[in-house]
């Protein structure tokens, strides 16, 4: 049971030393604080400068597309035949997710410290097209590390990345997926600190990666929040959004947090099922521990080794999460549940079938919770969830698996 206090709000955080609660911090080698240093000072000082908010706001209407839809799935709630289903549209941005919000903000700021050459992780690849696209948008050049793993399963994303001009460098070590992929893009970074800017893609990282990202994402909660006031005159009862490093859900979250008639629920990745190693469901199954710079929820053996994990959508697949997402969950704010593979599987095929519409993998895990929880509450309630990223990617990986012969 939680024993912490609970906050006067739950927006607060992080404090002075990026920290929610005992989770977040900077655990970084010496080379590298003085660059994390100059980006908290930078950071402090663009988000309370209107000229800095005002070129964000700019792309974020016309180069992105935003406001985001709110989307009444009409024929999926009544088909489940409980509550009402909204989906935000996050998946109709530029580039096809929720990932470009956060890379505006962030290419800002690498202008903003004279820095020439932009660094990225990814997974699915969706932060690496939205990396590759911003450089190419301010003329920089881009360098996408990528597991090896992630590069063979989300083909159509890395020749999306070359055709933007980025180099995409496939990392072997490990099992060649996004934790691999973000050890050698801090090691890329060690090396080159003074020209390099690393444009991390989650809320995770050391701080003030995960507050900003987070503020980045918060335009998707914020805009979430005065449409459902509009198109339903109140707040939804609950909230659902898939989470890997977390970004996509805290941006959905954070305006929320401190509304008490609205549930929150994160769904991870439970792969195979949790009894095994085949899953990077950490909140759900990991413990404490330091990774990429923060302390937070991990996937880790007895001697405090990181696990490799598995999920059958590659942006879901990182066995950490977000601190800020550690912290809700241990004070029991948010409520964090596992989906398995074959769950994202089926609700990925209801939606295509039922809306026309084809989610990523990541969100369909996020659609299957919605698909247990909606039948169970009242026609007069309302679930939220963030459709975060569309299913393009990930055709030829669901055709393989379903044996359609792609």
């Amino acid at each position: 049971m939680n024993q912490n206090p609970i906050p006067n709000s739950f927006r607060e955080g992080p404090d002075e030393d990026g920290r929610f609660g005992i989770f977040g911090g900077r655990f970084v080698a010496e080379t590298l604080m003085p660059l994390i240093l100059d980006l908290q000072a930078e950071w402090d000082k663009a988000k309370t400068d209107p000229t800095f908010k005002a070129e964000l706001d700019h792309l974020n209407t016309h180069y992105t597309g935003r406001p985001s839809p709110l989307y009444f799935a009409e024929r999926l709630t009544a088909e489940l035949g409980g509550a009402k289903i909204y989906f935000k549209r996050d998946e109709l941005n530029h580039t096809g997710s929720h990932k470009i919000n956060n890379c505006l903000g962030q290419i800002l700021l690498a202008k903003r410290m004279g820095k020439t050459r932009i660094i990225a992780e990814t997974g699915a690849g969706q932060h690496g097209v939205a990396s590759a696209t911003v450089a190419a948008r301010f003329g920089l050049p881009c360098i996408v590390y990528m597991g090896a793993t992630d590069v063979e399963r989300q083909a159509p994303n890395v020749f999306r990345m070359k055709l933007l001009g980025a180099e995409v460098r496939p990392v072997s070590s490990g099992h060649g997926t996004l934790k691999d992929a973000m050890n050698e893009a801090l090691r890329d970074w060690v090396t080159n600190v003074d020209d390099t800017y690393y444009m991390i893609g989650t809320a995770a990282g050391p701080h003030p990666y995960p507050e900003m990202v987070r503020d980045f994402q918060s335009v998707i909660g914020a805009e979430a929040k005065e449409q459902m006031l509009k198109a339903e005159g109140r707040l939804p009862d609950m909230l659902i959004a898939a989470v890997g490093g977390g970004s996509n859900a805290i941006g959905l979250f954070h305006p929320f947090l401190d509304d008490k008639s609205v549930r929150i629920v994160g769904v991870e990745a439970g792969g195979k099922g949790l009894e095994g190693n085949e899953h990077c469901a950490s909140l759900t199954a990991g413990s404490p521990g330091v990774l990429h710079g923060n302390r937070t929820y991990l996937l880790q053996d007895a001697d405090g080794q990181i696990k490799d994990g598995h999920s059958i959508s590659a942006g879901l697949d990182y066995p950490g999460i977000g601190p800020e997402h550690s912290w809700l969950k241990d004070m029991g704010r948010v409520e964090y549940v596992p989906i398995m593979d074959t769950e994202a599987l089926e609700a990925f095929q209801l939606l295509t079938r039922t809306e026309g519409i084809i989610p990523a993998l990541e969100p369909s895990h996020a659609l299957a919770e919605v698909v247990k929880r909606a039948p169970k509450m009242g026609k007069d309630e309302i679930i939220l969830m963030n459709l975060c990223g569309r299913g393009d990617k990930d055709i030829f990986t669901v055709g393989k698996i379903l044996g359609m012969g792609l």
